[in-house]
């Protein structure tokens, strides 16, 4: 009997639950992440270095805010459009500040409909308001030349006056946080041109500006992804057939081997074989989060899903950059680009996920009702 309470003791850690809900935790799992980011950085390895952001995708599942996610996808967003846009105008406006002040008064307008407001009528009012601006300005563009980026920022000012009255008028703490946030994505967008120029690499700049269609260098940086774009684009829908593919055999592709090994598998499988390859990753990644879903300690279940996060960023990021979806950052395709530091990585990331659930159905076994007896 003493046994059995053993037993039963033994496996009551599985009832805990890692859950990202207070600021203690919070830091302890960005300390555990960034850390190792801020060393990796240090040896100048950028590529290696953002594979830990596929953690964060985990952490979703373990309670991390959806608004985390959102404002990093939010960055990223503004990164490009205060790149791309910079001194390019529609007509009479700024194209730059109207796009970056219009993205980041939709993100708090989204933020503030997340819950209700506190005044429902001040906020009806407020949208009354922003709409007024917009179609003033339209209407007095057939007098005069309108440039809408001051609408923009105008309708930005509105919105920050009025989070700032709510804050202080009912002492809410969502209002506070917004008008935060407000601030932030402001300070950031006006310092994206000082990072971009000066804390960039002078070939990260290069290959973001390739990437962006803001430089032109087809036999520099840009060579990779263009004889890469061209041997995915001549396998057409069936492919050139195995070994029959003229731009990487000729050599005209390089890394084809390494970080552009997908557009070997596109010149020569075609549209069909590159789909298929992409539905077995595809199959394999929802089968990691399957089994990670099942496990029965929070630790087999956040393991589970970081490897799968990780499986997917490497995925996406090696695609992306053969067809010209992202900048060249160096990331192998798992499984199929030549190398054995990788092939090991993968493998042994596999293989103590699969040895954890292989652990957790021997725990399940011994843990029936028919075999408990026995303990």
């Amino acid at each position: 009997m003493q046994d059995n309470n053993l037993f039963d003791a033994r496996f009551d850690y599985k009832s805990l639950c890692f859950k990202l809900s207070s600021w203690r935790s919070y830091a302890e799992v960005f300390g555990i992440i960034l850390l190792p980011v801020f060393l990796i950085f240090l040896e100048k390895e950028t590529g290696s270095a953002l594979v830990y952001t596929a953690l964060f995708l985990a952490l979703y599942r373990e309670g991390l805010s959806g608004i985390i996610i959102g404002s990093a996808f939010l960055a990223v967003v503004l990164f490009v459009a205060s790149l791309s846009l910079n001194d390019v105008y529609w007509g009479d406006t700024q194209a730059q500040i109207w796009s970056l002040a219009t993205i980041i008064m939709l993100a708090v307008f989204v933020l503030l409909l997340l819950r209700p407001a506190k005044n429902k009528r001040l906020f009806h009012w407020l949208i009354v308001s922003e709409l007024a601006l917009y179609v003033i300005a339209w209407g007095g563009s057939f007098f005069f030349p309108m440039n809408y980026a001051y609408v923009a920022i105008l309708q930005l000012g509105l919105l920050l006056i009025y989070c700032f009255t709510q804050a202080f008028r009912y002492y809410a703490r969502r209002y506070f946080l917004i008008l935060f946030f407000a601030i932030a994505c402001i300070l950031y967008t006006l310092s994206v041109s000082f990072v971009f120029e000066k804390v960039l690499q002078p070939h990260q700049q290069v290959r973001i500006s390739v990437a962006l269609g803001l430089k032109e260098d087809p036999k520099g940086v840009g060579y990779n992804v263009n004889q890469a774009k061209i041997a995915v684009g001549s396998g057409g829908l069936t492919g050139k057939g195995f070994l029959q593919g003229t731009q990487t055999k000729l050599n005209y592709v390089p890394e084809q081997d390494t970080d552009f090994i997908f557009c070997t598998v596109g010149e020569e499988m075609g549209f069909i074989g590159s789909s298929a390859l992409l539905i077995v990753y595809l199959i394999l990644i929802l089968r990691i989060y399957y089994l990670a879903e099942r496990q029965t300690t929070a630790f087999g279940r956040v393991y589970g899903y970081c490897v799968g996060s990780i499986f997917f960023f490497h995925l996406s990021i090696n695609v992306g950059m053969v067809i010209g979806l992202v900048p060249v950052i160096g990331i192998p395709l798992p499984f199929f680009s030549y190398g054995g530091s990788s092939l090991w990585g993968f493998t042994i990331l596999l293989f103590l996920f699969l040895r954890i659930d292989a652990s957790r159905k021997l725990e399940s076994t011994a843990s029936s009702p028919a075999l408990r007896g026995l303990v």
